[in-house]
């Protein structure tokens, strides 16, 4: 998901971007929109950045401490939450360690598809405009960094709109509200999570030795249980699954078969994972068993949607930041295959 291959593109269009960047507001148009959501993605892939992101959900607010530094080809990550359940993260490339210091727990796996975490309140492909309508709303200020304010407008109901406050300067997004439905034509929308720097230090020197400190000091403590769930790389297909009906907008990113050693079970689970290049939605797919899968549900926490059903002897679950009936539409169009 990540790397520079925008960057190219960013760097053509960025006099575009800065020429029209005091516009009137109103629809972008399309280059426009392309050449801001490549500089929006490659501030998040390329640039070194430092700072406190909150985000609020469903009546909580939580925030956790992040620094991002590219050196070469090489990407570190890090994210340290400040309240709640403690839990450390730090990735170098496609190798991530989770630890959670008060279990003494770790995992340590390959990052395969879509990463469940972000250093940043948001990325977006370029081609989300195929599901989105690109709307400037003005200038505001985010952690006291100038931003153009972004509406990606949906062009149907099955995903939410987002607004971005992409920074001036660099295009990093410096803060990103789900928004939900109205109640009522032309009424207000709820903001369903927002996730936003507080503060935050933009093209700071990198220090990647603080990740590979923390991977190296995991290497040589004896405090911590490490779990190595499995991951392989695999097809729908070639595991005996299709999606009859492609739900609109959206394309398969990745599928993976995964241990769940984590869980207490050491039986493997189907991960699917689809993208319209905004948002995106996981689907789980594992065998059936009774004595933990007592009733199918839906639920919703902010902007994340939950659905779990049964599909004969096979237990599905779908989750995403999309209306519960965008998840219906994945869950009944996946079908078992005949043998």
């Amino acid at each position: 998901m990540r790397g520079s291959r925008w960057l190219p593109l960013a760097l053509l269009m960025s006099c575009l971007v800065q020429a029209h960047a005091a516009s009137a507001e109103g629809p972008v148009p399309v280059l426009e929109g392309r050449a801001w959501l490549a500089r929006i993605r490659a501030a998040a892939d390329s640039g070194n950045y430092r700072g406190t992101m909150v985000f609020s959900a469903g009546g909580a607010i939580t925030a956790s401490r992040v620094s991002h530094y590219v050196v070469g080809e090489q990407t570190y990550e890090e994210l340290e939450s400040l309240d709640g359940r403690q839990q450390n993260i730090v990735r170098h490339n496609d190798d991530v360690q989770t630890l959670w210091p008060q279990r003494h727990v770790a995992v340590i796996e390959k990052r395969e598809t879509l990463s469940a975490w972000s250093t940043t309140p948001q990325e977006v492909d370029p081609r989300a405009l195929d599901q989105y309508l690109l709307l400037r709303e003005g200038s505001g200020r985010v952690a006291g960094r100038e931003a153009t304010v972004f509406l990606l407008e949906p062009h149907d109901a099955l995903r939410y709109a987002q607004r971005l406050w992409a920074d001036r300067a660099t295009g990093l997004v410096l803060r990103a509200d789900v928004m939900g439905m109205a109640l009522r034509a032309g009424g207000p929308r709820p903001i369903l999570e927002s996730t936003a720097f507080s503060e935050v230090s933009v093209g700071v020197r990198a220090q990647p030795e603080s990740v590979t400190r923390a991977m190296r000091n995991l290497d040589k403590s004896s405090n911590y249980k490490i779990m190595r769930p499995t991951q392989q790389r695999t097809t729908l297909a070639s595991e005996g699954w299709t999606l009859a009906a492609p739900v609109a907008g959206f394309a398969l990113a990745g599928c993976v078969r995964r241990g769940m050693e984590t869980a207490g079970d050491d039986e493997p689970v189907l991960q699917a994972v689809f993208t319209d290049g905004l948002t995106h939605v996981s689907v789980f797919i594992e065998n059936f068993k009774p004595d933990r899968h007592s009733g199918e549900m839906a639920a919703q926490r902010g902007a994340t949607a939950t659905l779990m059903t049964r599909r004969g002897d096979y237990w599905v679950t779908a989750v995403g930041d999309v209306p519960t009936a965008t998840l219906q539409l994945f869950s009944v169009a996946l079908q078992r295959q005949r043998r």
